[in-house]
């Protein structure tokens, strides 16, 4: 009897496990902020010289306290990262208030990692090639334990990035 259930049992699990679920229809869509944020991050840049603009873009990303971890040069690809204080007056004065009542220690955001990543690929509908960056940070409490991991959508950021890269390109061009 123990056998027969036994049996039924793994019967009834190779079963179940053979049985695939179809995805949600909507699990490739795009959210409709995707398209401004690419917009954001993207810019065309009329070159014909891929290296000179990654260079150019090596070079803005060192001014601005990056460290290259990746390059690859045929792939058109640059990551770059750096570590800042991440120190909150806020959170600190909420910390110390809590503290105070007698809430114990609250976490509050200690260190953050900035990451960038910035590729390069040729223009389908113009000549040149288009220059893309996003940035993205982690952030860790004093506790050591990562409270936010997010994509940097400020267009301020990405307007003074290609502001920058665009003047680098121009000088590059220009021997300067």
């Amino acid at each position: 009897m123990r056998k027969l259930l036994a049996l039924s049992l793994i019967s009834a699990t190779i079963a179940l496990a053979g049985c695939q679920t179809k995805p949600p229809a909507d699990a490739f869509k795009l959210n409709e902020s995707s398209l401004e944020n690419r917009q954001v991050q993207s810019r065309l840049f009329e070159t014909r010289d891929e290296t000179a603009l990654l260079s150019s873009g090596i070079g803005v990303l060192q001014d601005m306290g990056f460290t290259m971890d990746e390059s690859e040069k045929t792939a058109g690809l640059v990551t770059a990262s750096k570590t800042v204080d991440a120190t909150d007056g806020g959170q600190v004065a909420a910390a110390i208030f809590v503290a105070l009542l007698g809430g114990g220690n609250m976490a509050i955001d200690k260190e953050q990692k900035i990451k960038v990543s910035f590729v390069t690929y040729p223009s389908k509908t113009a000549s040149g090639y288009i220059a893309r960056a996003s940035f993205q940070r982690i952030v860790w409490n004093s506790q050591g334990v990562v409270s936010r991991a997010e994509t940097l959508t400020d267009n301020a950021l990405y307007q003074d990035f290609f502001d920058k890269l665009s003047k680098s390109v121009f000088l590059e061009a220009q021997s300067i």
